[in-house]
């Protein structure tokens, strides 16, 4: 059986709210049956019944903890599914203190929510999906991915983690009918903010991007089938730029000798 990846179900994680519910709205309007996941059942259900209502697509409620195995797991088992074919990987937090501060637990929460649960069901995404012809994985990270020393440091890292997985991931399941895209919003009108103990407001108006305007840019860059989307960057050009850069290092990055200047200090 091949998936019609235009009418596939779409998997949309951290649907709740912000970027997921945007993306819940604009998939349903397009005519792809959803299955909503997040922990709030009370804003799934309104989310889930409003889109019915006003779309006449189905959509499904799944309530569950990213962060806990088990929830995790029924998650997978859904996305498996043969009428699955669109994910869209957007669960995440921050943390409300600096990585220095944060507790063990709060770090490993962290790590369980922005990448372990992310790599675990594109994984499952690209199985899945490979065997029914084709599909479709939208990894939403953050241009912190770009630019680390700019906030939080294990915030920013969790995000690097997922722009590199979805290049790699790009590059090697494609030959199997599956596109893989990398969001990387800049700052976005979220709960994120509150959640984690800081003021959206607090930053100058011209850098804050509505949620609505985001998503929509994303879905601009989807439909072009780019493998990373920057949705507030206004020159492609530099995006390009910085990619054939980092390419150019690649027969340089590994070799049997030491770079000159590495052995002239070692012998100083």
């Amino acid at each position: 059986m091949t998936t019609n990846p235009q009418r596939a179900t779409a998997l949309v994680t951290g649907a709740s709210s912000g970027i997921g519910a945007v993306y819940a709205d604009r998939l349903a309007r397009r005519g792809h049956p959803l299955v909503l996941v997040a922990r709030d059942a009370e804003r799934l259900n309104a989310l889930a019944a409003r889109l019915r209502a006003e779309t006449g697509v189905s959509a499904e409620v799944l309530v569950a903890d990213l962060t806990r195995p088990d929830a995790l797991d029924r998650v997978a088992a859904r996305l498996a599914e043969p009428d699955v074919g669109l994910l869209v990987n957007n669960a995440g937090m921050a943390l409300s203190d600096t990585l220095a501060e944060s507790t063990p637990e709060q770090v490993a929460r962290l790590l369980a929510l922005n990448v372990g649960a992310p790599t675990r069901l594109a994984a499952v995404a690209a199985r899945a999906f490979a065997l029914r012809g084709g599909g479709e994985i939208v990894n939403i990270g953050s241009v912190l991915a770009l630019a680390t020393e700019r906030f939080e440091p294990a915030y920013a890292a969790t995000k690097a983690f997922v722009l590199t997985l979805s290049q790699g991931l790009a590059a090697t399941e494609a030959a199997r009918g599956i596109y893989v895209q990398a969001v990387l919003p800049g700052a976005t009108r979220t709960e994120i903010w509150a959640r984690s103990g800081k003021d959206i407001d607090a930053f100058p108006p011209e850098m804050v991007m509505e949620v609505d305007d985001m998503v929509d840019a994303a879905l601009a860059g989807f439909d072009a089938r780019e493998t990373v989307t920057i949705p507030a960057l206004p020159d492609a050009g530099q995006w390009q730029a910085y990619e054939a850069a980092r390419l150019a290092m690649g027969p340089n990055l590994s070799l049997r000798d030491p770079a000159a200047r590495y052995r002239a200090a070692a012998a100083a």
